[in-house]
This record gives C-alpha cells, sequence and structure tokens, in this order.
C-alpha cells in the first residue's frame, strides 16, 4: 500500500459526528448510576468531574451541535448530574454564567437544564444557587454589558417559567435589581413576576400559616407590577402592560383588582412613549375581551341591575351598615371560580367573546341580568353580597373604559402608525361589548381612509367592513345610511371614498345595492323619509364606481326625491339633485328625452319658491342651479330666467324702484325680514349662477381643446382618411396655433362679459355689481342684518373671483369686513374667499400678504382655523411663497384650540417634506420674529422645540448650530440669549456640530454669565456625553471646564462692575453735597441754604454723622474748643473759613470711612 492510499484510509476511517451523541449519552448513564462502588466514596474524585463538565460545557459552546437533540440531552443530564447529584454545583454555576453571559442561544437549553436537574433530583439547590449569584451581581455592571444583561434577563424568565414556585422562594434576592440602571435587567424581572404570579400559585398544598405567606408573597409581586408601570424606562413600562396583558389572558388576575389595573392602562394612553401607548391600547384590548363582567357593558344596563339588586341586598339585610360593597370582593386568589355565586353574576367570556366582529354579539342569558328582568333569587345574603360587588366591580370598569373616548379619538389622529392602527382595535373591541361612546368614535375614524400611509387605510377598511357590512345585505344598507344620515360634510367625503372601494372590490354587493333602493323606494316597512335619503346619499356614493348604479331607477329618483317626500323632508331634493348629477352621459340623455321638462320645472320651482325652509333652501338651490347647468343643453337661458324672476321677487316685495335709492342713502331702517330674506336669496342666485356660468366656459374650452387633441393625436398615428390639402395648408402655416390662440381670446372674453358685460351694455348679471358694492358698503345697513351681509359679502367674493377689475376695484372693502366684520361667519367665508382669490389672481393678492396672515390672529376660533388651512394650501402648492410673516403660522403650534395647533403641526410636518426642507431656512427668521414677541417662555419653547425637531438632515444640524452660535454677537437682550441657547440645546449634535460648538466659543464667552444660558449649555453637554467616542468626549469634558470656568469670571465681574457703580455713585453724591455746602451757609435745622437750593436730607444726615465723629476726635479738640468759646458769649462768630473747613473735613471722614472696612480708623493729618 503506497503512503498516498494509507493516509486517505486514515482519512475516512473515523466519522465522529454520528458517534458523539452516543458517547455522550454513555458518559450520561455513567453518571448516573451509583459510582460510590468504584471511587470509594459518595462523589468521585473532583478532577475526574472537572474533566466531564468541563468537556460538556465547551461542547455548548457550539451553536451547531446543540441543535442535536441527542447530543443537547446528553449533556443536560450530564451537567445535572454533576451539579445536583455530585454537589459540583460553585464551579457549574460558575461555568453556567460565563455561558450565558457570553452566547444568547444557549441561555434556553441551560434553562432546560436547570429544569431537569431540579425534576430529576427533587434538588433545586442548582437553581438557587444561580439565583443568589444573579442577585449578589452589581447591577452596575449591567450597564455597560448589555448583551450579558439581556441574556441574563432571558435566563432568569425562562427559570421563572419552568421552575415557579422555586424560583418565587428565593425572588427576594433579586428585588435589589429593580433599582439598577440596565432597564433590560429590569423587563426581565417584571416577566419573572408575571410567571410567577401566574403559575406559582397554583395548586398549592399546605396550613393555613403558608398560605397566608403564599398571598401576600403574591400580593407583593402584584404591587410592584403595578409600581412598575411608572418606571423611568419606556421599554419598562411598555414590558409591565405587557406583562399585565398576558396575566388578564391566563385569567390571574382577581376582580379585586380588575379595576386598578384597568385604570392604570387608561393613564399609560397618554404615555409620552408611542411603544407605552401601543401596550396601554393591547391591555384594554386583552382586559375587554377577558372581562369577567360578560359581554355586554352598557352602563346603564350595569346602573339599572345593580339597583334592582341593592334593594334585594337591603331586604336580605335592613340593619346593614352604610358601608360600601367593595369590600365584598374577595381579592387576589379568592375568585368565584367552582362557586353557585359564579353561575349567576357572569359567564366568563369564552367563545362567544372570540367570535368575529361581524357577528352581533349575543345578549348574556345566564350572566347579569338586563334591565327589564326580574330579580331572580340568588341564595343567600353572602350571594347577594358578592353580586352586588361583582355589579359595581363592572360598573366602575364600564365608565372607566368609557371615559378613554376623549383619548383615543387624539390617537386616532397621531402621527404613529400603531398608535392609529392599536386604537381601531380597540375602538372595534369597545364596539363588540357596546361601550359608552364607541359608536361615535368609530365614526370619526372615517377621515383616515385619506391617509398616505397604507397600514392605516388597510386598518380602517377592514375595520369599517368587519363593523358595518354583514352578511344580511339589508343590514348592510341600514348601516351605510345610517352613516350617511348623521354625518357631517368631511365624513360624508370618506364615507364616499371607502364606499366606492368597497364597490370596486366587491365587499359591498349587488344585493346590498339593491336593498338600498328598497329602502329609497319605501319597499322595507317602517323607512322613514331621513333613512330614503340616506339610502340615496350612498346610492350615488356607488354610482362614482359603478355608473349605471342609478340609471336603473330614473323614475324613482324624480317621483320620490322630487314629490311629496321632498316636503318632508327638504334635503331629500337636494340628495335627488346631486343623484342627477352623477347620471352617466347615456341616463342623462334618457332624463332629458323622457322627463326633461318636468325636471326643469321641479328645479326652477324649488329656487323660485318659497316652500323650503331658509336654513334647507340655500343647499338645495346650489345643487339645484348645479343640475341645471349639468344637464340642460342651453343652461344660460334658463339661469338668465330664473336670475330675473328672483329680482322681480325682490322689487315686488320691496314696493318698487325705492330700493335702491333708500340703500344709496346708507338707511338701516327701510328693509323688513321678508325683504332681507328676498334680497339674500336673489344675491345667492345671481352669484352663483354666475360662478357656475364661468365652470361652464371653462368645460365647453375643455371639450373643444380634447376634441382638438384627439384629431391631433389621430394625425400622429397617420390616419389621413379624412385629410383635405385645405387642411394640409393650414397645417404648414401653423393655423392650428393660430386655433388655440382664438380659443383662448374667445374664452377670457366670455369671462370678461360675465360681469363687465359688452362694449355696449351690460348683461344681466353685471347689472347687479354695482347694487352689491353699494350694499356692502353700507355698513349701518349690514350691521343690523348680520344674515344679510353674509350672503352679500359671499355674492361680492364670487365676482371677484370672476372678474380681476372687479377684484381689484374691491379688495380694499373685502378686507376692512374681513377685519372689522361682528360676525365671524363673515369673517370667516371672507376668509375662504381670500384664498380662492389668491389661487386666481395671486399678483392682485401679493400685496396683501400680511393681511392675509393676520387672519391667524383672529379672535374666532372657525377663523383661525380657516387661515390655517387657506395659507396652508397655498404655501404648500406653491401659490404663495413663504414670506416673512411665518412666525404667525408657528404661533399657532400653541394655539389654544388643539384643532388649530394639530393643523398648523401638519403644514409644518408636510413643509419638511418639501425640497430640501424651507424649515430649516425659515428657522432663524422665525426665531429673530418670536424672540421680540410677547410669547411666554413655555410657548416659544415649545413652538421652537417642534420646529427643530423636524429638521433631521446632520449636514443642516450642524450648519444650524454655526448661525445660532453667531446669532449671539448681535443681540444684547438676555432674554433673547436664553432662547438662542435654548434653541442650541433642542438640536441633535453629531461629532462634526460639536466641534463647531466649540469653535465658535468667541460669540458666546459673553453670555455666560447668565445662568439660563449656562443651564442650556449644560444640557448640550449631558446630552454630548453620553454617545460621543472617547476622543471627543475629551474634548467635551474641557470644553465643560472652560464654560464653567468663564461662567464663574463673567459673574465675578458683574458683581465687581456693580459694586464700583454703587460706589461712584456714593461718591459722586459726596462731592455734590461738598460742593452745595461750599456755596452757602447752612441754617442749623434748615433744610434751605443761603442762595435759595434745597440740600439733600440723606446727604444732611451723613454730614451730621460725620460732624459727631470729628467733634469726638482728640485732634481736633484746639478747634472745637475755640469754637465753644467763641459761642459763650451767645453770638454766632465763626468765621467764613472756619465753617468751610469744618464741612472739608466732614467730607475727607466721611470718604475715608467707606474705604476703610469698619471698626479700623486712620488719623487724618492735618
Amino acid at each position: 500500500m503506497t503512503g498516498t492510499n494509507r493516509k486517505k484510509q486514515l482519512v475516512h476511517s473515523w466519522n465522529w459526528e454520528p458517534q458523539r451523541g452516543r458517547i455522550l449519552n454513555l458518559i450520561a448513564n455513567s453518571l448516573e448510576i451509583n459510582l460510590a462502588l468504584l471511587f470509594g466514596s459518595t462523589d468521585p474524585d473532583e478532577n475526574y468531574l472537572s474533566f466531564i463538565t468541563k468537556i460538556a460545557f465547551g461542547l455548548f459552546e457550539s451553536a451547531t451541535l446543540i441543535k442535536d437533540s441527542e447530543t443537547k440531552d446528553a449533556l443536560c443530564r450530564i451537567i445535572g448530574a454533576c451539579a445536583t447529584k455530585y454537589h459540583y454545583t460553585a464551579q457549574s454555576c460558575a461555568s453556567i454564567m460565563h455561558l450565558v453571559h457570553k452566547y444568547d442561544y444557549v441561555v434556553t437549553h441551560m434553562a432546560d437544564a436547570v429544569a431537569r436537574a431540579e425534576k430529576k433530583y427533587a434538588d433545586g439547590t442548582l437553581a438557587s444557587y444561580l439565583i443568589r449569584e444573579i442577585g449578589r451581581s452589581n447591577p452596575k455592571a449591567y450597564v455597560k454589558d448589555t448583551v450579558g444583561a439581556e441574556n441574563v434577563g432571558r435566563f432568569l424568565v425562562e427559570l421563572a417559567d419552568r421552575l415557579p414556585k422555586l424560583i418565587s422562594t428565593n425572588i427576594g434576592v433579586l428585588v435589589p435589581h429593580f433599582g439598577g440602571e440596565s432597564y433590560k435587567i429590569r423587563n426581565a424581572l417584571v416577566g419573572v413576576l408575571g410567571k410567577l404570579v401566574a403559575k406559582a400559585f397554583k395548586d398549592f398544598e399546605g396550613d393555613v400559616s403558608s398560605n397566608l405567606v403564599r398571598l401576600r408573597t403574591k400580593q407583593a409581586m402584584l404591587e410592584i407590577l403595578l409600581e412598575r408601570c411608572r418606571d423611568v424606562s419606556a421599554y419598562t413600562r411598555s414590558r409591565v402592560l405587557q406583562v399585565w396583558a398576558e396575566l388578564c389572558e391566563e385569567h390571574s388576575v382577581s376582580i379585586g383588582l380588575w379595576n386598578e389595573v384597568a385604570a392604570v392602562a387608561a393613564g399609560r394612553l397618554e404615555d409620552k412613549s408611542a411603544i407605552v401607548r401601543k401596550a396601554a391600547l393591547n391591555l384594554l384590548i386583552m382586559m375587554l375581551q377577558h372581562n369577567p363582567f360578560g359581554p355586554q357593558l352598557r352602563i346603564a344596563s350595569f346602573q339599572a341591575t345593580l339597583e334592582q339588586y341593592n334593594k334585594k341586598l337591603n331586604e336580605l339585610e335592613p340593619d346593614r351598615c352604610a358601608e360600601s360593597v367593595l369590600d365584598g370582593l374577595q381579592s387576589d386568589n379568592e375568585t368565584y371560580d367552582g362557586g353557585e355565586v359564579h353561575n349567576v353574576i357572569m359567564e366568563e367570556p369564552g367563545k362567544e367573546q372570540q367570535e368575529s366582529l361581524t357577528d352581533s354579539v349575543p345578549d348574556l342569558e345566564e350572566g347579569i341580568p338586563q334591565k327589564d328582568s326580574s330579580v331572580p333569587d340568588i341564595g343567600n345574603l353572602e350571594q347577594t353580597r358578592a353580586l352586588v360587588a361583582s355589579l359595581e366591580a363592572g360598573l366602575i370598569f364600564s365608565k372607566c373604559v368609557s371615559a378613554t373616548m376623549p383619548t383615543l379619538v387624539q390617537l386616532m389622529a397621531s402621527s404613529s402608525a400603531t398608535d392609529v392602527e392599536n386604537t381601531i382595535l380597540l375602538l372595534m373591541r369597545c364596539k363588540q361589548f357596546q361601550i359608552d361612546g364607541a359608536e361615535a368614535c368609530l365614526r370619526k375614524m372615517l377621515p383616515l381612509v385619506f391617509s398616505q400611509d397604507k397600514s392605516i387605510y388597510e386598518a380602517v377598511e377592514n375595520a369599517f367592513v368587519t363593523i358595518y357590512v354583514r352578511k344580511n345585505p339589508v343590514d348592510t344598507a341600514k348601516n351605510l345610511l345610517n352613516l350617511a344620515i348623521d354625518s357631517n360634510i368631511g365624513d360624508l367625503a370618506a364615507l364616499e371614498f371607502i364606499v366606492n372601494a368597497l364597490v370596486s372590490k366587491g365587499d359591498i354587493s349587488t344585493s346590498t345595492i339593491s336593498a338600498l333602493w328598497d329602502f329609497f323606494c319605501f319597499n322595507i316597512s317602517g323607512t322613514t323619509a331621513d333613512q330614503s335619503r340616506g339610502a340615496l346619499s350612498v346610492l350615488c356614493m356607488a354610482a362614482k364606481s359603478s355608473s349605471g348604479v342609478l340609471g336603473s331607477h330614473l323614475q324613482d329618483i324624480i317621483d320620490i326625491g322630487f314629490g311629496r317626500w321632498a316636503k318632508v323632508d327638504p334635503l331629500l331634493a337636494r340628495t335627488a339633485c346631486i343623484a342627477i348629477q352623477r347620471l352617466s352621459e347615456e341616463d342623462k340623455k334618457k332624463l332629458l328625452a323622457s322627463n326633461g321638462s318636468r325636471v326643469f320645472g321641479f328645479l326652477e320651482n324649488l329656487i323660485s319658491g318659497v316652500w323650503l325652509p331658509e336654513n334647507t333652501w340655500y343647499a338645495a338651490a346650489d345643487k339645484a342651479i348645479g343640475v341645471i347647468y349639468t344637464i340642460h343643453p342651453t343652461p344660460e337661458i334658463l339661469a338668465a330666467e330664473l336670475v330675473k324672476k328672483s329680482l322681480r321677487s325682490v322689487f315686488i316685495c320691496s314696493g318698487g324702484d325705492d330700493l335702491q335709492n333708500d340703500i344709496e342713502s346708507s338707511s338701516a331702517d327701510i328693509l323688513t325680514t321678508v325683504q332681507v330674506a328676498r334680497i339674500s336669496r336673489y344675491l345667492f342666485v345671481v352669484s352663483h349662477v354666475a360662478m357656475n356660468q364661468l365652470l361652464y366656459i371653462e368645460t365647453c374650452v375643455r371639450k373643444i381643446q380634447k376634441q382638438k387633441l384627439k384629431r391631433d393625436k389621430l394625425g400622429a398615428n397617420g390616419i389621413k382618411e379624412d385629410d383635405t390639402p385645405k387642411d394640409n395648408i393650414n397645417a404648414e402655416l401653423g393655423v392650428s396655433a393660430s386655433e388655440e390662440a382664438i380659443l383662448d381670446t374667445l374664452s377670457e372674453r366670455a369671462e370678461k362679459e360675465i360681469l363687465a358685460g359688452g362694449s355696449n351694455e351690460k348683461y344681466l348679471i353685471g347689472l347687479c355689481a354695482p347694487f352689491l358694492t353699494k350694499l356692502c358698503r353700507n355698513f349701518s345697513l349690514m350691521q343690523k342684518y348680520p344674515e344679510l351681509q353674509a350672503s352679500g359679502m359671499l355674492a361680492l367674493c364670487r365676482f371677484m373671483i370672476i372678474d380681476p377689475d372687479f377684484c381689484d376695484a374691491n379688495l380694499q372693502l373685502l378686507f376692512t369686513v374681513v377685519e372689522s366684520a361682528s360676525s365671524e361667519t363673515v369673517r370667516s367665508n371672507c376668509t375662504i374667499a381670500l384664498g380662492d382669490l389668491a389661487v386666481r389672481f395671486p399678483n392682485l393678492l401679493e400685496p396683501w400678504t400680511e393681511n392675509m396672515y393676520a387672519r391667524l390672529r383672529d379672535p374666532s376660533v372657525s377663523v383661525r382655523k380657516n387661515a390655517v388651512l387657506v395659507l396652508s394650501h397655498l404655501i404648500l402648492n406653491d401659490m404663495m411663497k413663504v414670506k416673512g410673516y411665518i412666525n404667525e403660522m408657528a404661533i399657532r403650534l400653541e394655539d389654544e384650540q388643539e384643532r388649530i395647533s394639530n393643523l398648523a403641526k401638519l403644514f409644518f410636518h408636510e413643509l419638511s417634506k418639501k425640497g430640501s426642507n424651507p424649515i430649516y431656512n425659515l428657522l432663524p427668521d422665525i426665531l429673530g420674529k418670536l424672540s421680540n414677541q410677547e410669547l411666554k417662555r413655555e410657548t416659544f419653547c415649545n413652538i421652537m422645540q417642534f420646529l427643530i425637531g423636524s429638521i433631521k438632515k446632520d449636514k443642516q444640524m450642524e450648519s444650524l448650530v454655526e448661525k445660532l452660535c453667531n446669532r449671539f454677537c448681535g443681540v444684547t437682550d438676555t432674554r433673547q440669549w436664553e432662547y438662542i441657547s435654548y434653541c442650541l440645546s433642542q438640536l441633535a449634535f453629531t461629532e462634526k456640530g460639536m466641534k463647531k460648538l466649540i469653535d465658535s466659543f468667541k460669540t458666546f464667552e459673553h453670555v455666560l454669565s447668565e445662568d439660563s444660558v449656562m443651564d442650556n449649555f449644560k444640557s448640550i453637554i449631558t446630552k454630548a456625553k453620553k454617545f460621543a467616542k472617547p476622543e471627543l468626549k475629551l474634548c467635551i469634558e474641557e470644553f465643560e471646564e472652560k464654560l464653567t470656568k468663564f461662567h464663574m469670571e463673567k459673574k465675578e465681574q458683574e458683581v465687581t462692575a456693580r459694586n464700583a457703580q454703587i460706589h461712584q455713585q456714593k461718591i459722586s453724591g459726596m462731592e455734590g453735597c461738598a460742593v452745595a455746602r461750599n456755596e452757602g451757609e447752612v441754617s442749623e435745622g434748615s433744610d434751605i441754604i443761603e442762595d435759595g437750593e434745597i440740600n439733600d436730607p440723606s446727604m444732611e444726615e451723613i454730614a451730621q454723622s460725620s460732624d459727631s465723629e470729628v467733634n469726638r476726635s482728640g485732634e481736633y479738640s484746639g478747634t472745637s474748643s475755640e469754637v465753644t468759646d467763641m459761642e459763650s458769649d451767645g453770638t454766632e462768630v465763626q468765621s467764613k473759613e472756619l465753617r468751610k473747613a469744618k464741612r472739608k473735613l466732614r467730607v475727607v471722614k466721611f470718604l475715608h470711612q467707606l474705604e476703610d472696612p469698619p471698626g479700623q480708623s486712620k488719623k487724618i493729618e492735618h
């Protein structure tokens, strides 16, 4: 045999893989037998055990090997035998902890090994030793060792799951780790407590004392779980709520604790962290699904039933003390399972609650009795007391969930998709359990169908189908028409969007459409006029996706929509008009051929008649005029007749042609209520006809352009059968371009003639314009009749949209009204009109930009809201430049009305997506403008925090650091220093940004004396240290020392300068006093000197005190005695020179007192 063949044979002579498991099993078997006979003692030699365990733990390091079940089982047996049977515990624990810290994939296998050892040998020494080892470890060690903390945490949870009773006896050594900084360990301990509460206290046998200890231990664990809901870490708060949800699912939460957990979950819905809010929503969903009170949680039902059983309880116990029946609730583990009372109190939510939400929730037959049921005999006093306690707990729970509805509405407007999705799921569950307010909240979900987030749209669509689309088409139709009846304009638009989508998908079937027609035609008994109108509204919505929906019932639409039922429900006529507008082109032709004259006659009667109520007429007339311009072959002719009829009714009612003169005379006492209503209707008709005429002209132009485009497209594709030599010549001469120019000219002329008329005369609508202008300028008349002012200004705005010259002539009037009108409806309508004018005539509105932004400061909520919407539309669609007034929009971020605040936030959120984020360029200007306004500090900080939060790019952040630092040099106001430093503190500093801040020290060193500024810089340093690399961290620490040093120096300089200023003021005062005394003789006890000047009383007191000091001095004894001798004669013989010297000595003495410390004196030499 050659050498090569021998080598090959050696290589393939032994395959280790299949033998490894068998050999390990043999080793495990050898350890499990009695080795005392072999070693001559109880335990084998320690070296032997060390050798075996070293091999076993070494094999555990291979992720591939432990995937083999045979190998893993053998290794677990080996470790269990060595550590437990042969007391090789300490060394085994050290190896286990090493592996757990290092390798995440061994955590579960090690927990299995420990659990098997405890089960096989009935000895929990190894598990207890491991728990104590983890408990003794330093909590600070897990702060940096995040991988180790996560692995140890998982290991603890796995042990608690496998050995709950053993871990519960050792839990005390782990509790101190709740005070550690590692949130991962705290999360694990929360999970451990959840496992123990669910598993450790079941089937516990023992005496009374041991049961009491068991209950106290469980109660302590539950209290810790409740306390951890306020943990500083959002991850831990979230994990606690998840554990509570698991406990609810496993029915491990007692009735006595149920409402406390529900209150915690409701409170966490307003948590600042999205993951906590998500966990809170899921917890409430789980609590509803597994609630112990039954499938119906209406507050009224609980109250009625509770009242009945309270009476029953009073009969059983008439002398009962006035105490809360909640004391009757059993706590912790004392549930009613298996008891006689349980069968009366409730039926555990089981299969009925787990069914699909598409099925209606069945009434609880064996559960809590409903309002109309008689009170059954439930047993003795204790059972009745327990039932009443359960009813009270159920009532509290129902109220708690119902009270969350306003918060859930806010969460549906959250920027977090998970918030919205989970809120919708919770509302669906609330609807299933008939929670009060859930239905109204679900309606507010509808506008979310316009969300650009696909997940949110799908969540809304699924919820809509689940709740409103039933297997029975009549039920589905009834749900849809009820939605249409009670919805506002925004909800109707959302409903139309989702109905279109569901009709396209087939989720709304043809049988549902047939059921809707049955409701509209009153074929279903009990149908009301409102339901008929709602059914037609839904059918109009479905017609957008299926054009043939309305065509099959044209006659029904005319007979019912324009018949006697329209007088019962005036809005039915408006809905019928909408239906006619939604007809397909073919159906419109059928309608004109069969019932055209009848339809137009009714529309004319609707517009000109007085049978509709005032508040309904405007909505119906709006749609009626729209129908005329949609289906009439010559709408301008019929519209002209309508305008004439309306005008005739005004002048007939007013008594002649004096109305025009009276309005021009600015009289406010000429109109009656009837006249005001007629004038208002006339102005509405004429202005709405003018607007529809403008739209009609644009529609005609588009049709011509579409036909021309189709003809050109056919020519481009080579289809030239109908071409003539003349067409070819025209194409070569550019006649096509000439046709475009002619079409544009005709379009402009037609639009201008609506108001301005022809060259020689004004047309019908144009004749109204001067009258309307004078009417709107009659402020006294407008003040007396707000309804007339609303109609007049609306008509004026429509005329201004039509004609640029008319617009330019009345802009001043429009802005005067929008600023000074007392009616907020008028101001609101004018604000909306300004947006339309800015789109149509941007050059005319450009000089009035500041006035448009001024609407954001209007005291009316509706005006401010419309101003935000209008400006948002104009700016985001590039119809208005973001000028120097954007700070007004920024202030709306902190508007007192949450709706306006949310709209402003949405505007800036969308603005940040445009281009390279305009907010970055606008921020310095906004900062400067806001700093100069009288805003509360909190308001300013909230605004800037939101705006800076929308800047995500690192380069922009770094550039802002430099820009903000440079602003320190240009301002001297301490408040602006504080604001600039606050903005700096809100930036997310990168390494480059931090270096720029350090390099810009010279720009802000002079402001470091301010404590508030220094606090902001400290905040920057604290955040930068958390994620800084070691090199940068050293620079940051040096920068911090430098900041502190300059701060202290600046403070000392300020104190010194302040003291010097005070000292200088005192010296100046003394010098002035000395000069005043030199100029004249001061009479003793008088404030007036010889030249008539008034002496300073305070300086006189100082001088007198100095005089007393001089008299007490021994050096002036000669002078004093001399003066005394001279005064003894009774005459004042002091010379002028002596008085001057005396005053000078007083001043000098006083100045020396200022300079010398108290208690020290220097002698003054003569």
